[in-house]
């Protein structure tokens, strides 16, 4: 049984990795997928025809989830091509590392602007349609990072453990209409991003992972499809680590 067949899910953050596999994920099931993407207009393409393979409606928008007008325009047009929001899942995001004494205000506000203030700006604007459907799902994608912090990332850090407190508001104020706001919290996820390490620095990000391995996007995918059905309807204000156990007790 498809438990989120004929959804609509709006995943933004979607041309690659986790956003990617999540779009995916949801597509194979049955839902109908609007997603967003930045900076390839080519890989947003090749995603839609892709998602649009499996049989459902899927249409990619190009939007920067920094940008405020950007974020209450897309939501706009994804109500007029697929009437209704189901599930939102905010993936999008960005990093600008650097050590504390190094990172410029600019870095630290670009990183809170798109990880953080563009989650809220869409979150925001979709739950007025989640609250006439008196329903619905909204999922940030968060990070270990965000419970344990990180050297050299202090910016994305803060984005990512502002998040949980932001669902966990979202939760208390919406739970009343049958609408739920979790965190999932990925680990070290196969990746572009991490594909480029050295096989000696994945040696030692692995030995520090209980269970010894870097997450698969499709493995984060499968949590976020599950948290988005029915049958997690008793679960809010939640943070769901997929980590291998590496950020065990945060």
């Amino acid at each position: 049984m498809n438990l989120v067949q004929n959804k609509v899910v709006l995943v933004t953050g979607a041309s690659r990795g986790i956003g990617k596999a999540i779009a995916t994920s949801f597509a194979k099931a049955g839902a109908h997928v609007a997603f967003t993407y930045l900076s390839s207009v080519e890989k947003g393409e090749a995603l839609e025809k892709e998602l649009l393979s499996f049989g459902i409606k899927a249409k990619g928008y190009r939007s920067d989830a920094s940008q405020y007008d950007e974020s209450e325009e897309l939501v706009e047009a994804v109500l007029a091509d697929f009437q209704t929001i189901d599930i939102l899942i905010n993936n999008a995001g960005i990093t600008k590392d650097g050590l504390v004494l190094r990172m410029s205000d600019g870095d630290f506000e670009d990183v809170i602007n798109s990880n953080l203030t563009g989650a809220f700006r869409v979150a925001r604007r979709a739950t007025k349609g989640l609250l006439k459907l008196k329903r619905g799902r909204l999922i940030f994608i968060g990070s270990v990072v965000g419970g344990v912090g990180a050297a050299g990332q202090v910016n994305y850090a803060a984005s990512k453990s502002g998040l949980l407190g932001m669902a966990r508001s979202f939760a208390r104020e919406l739970g009343s209409r049958g609408i739920t706001a979790n965190v999932i919290a990925p680990g070290f996820v196969e990746t572009d991003m991490t594909a480029t390490l050295d096989e000696k620095r994945r040696e030692e990000i692995a030995k520090s992972v209980p269970l010894g391995r870097f997450c698969t996007a499709d493995e984060i995918a499968d949590v976020v499809r599950f948290v988005a059905s029915k049958e997690a309807s008793y679960i809010t204000g939640a943070l769901i680590p997929v980590d291998g156990g590496l950020g065990m007790g945060h």
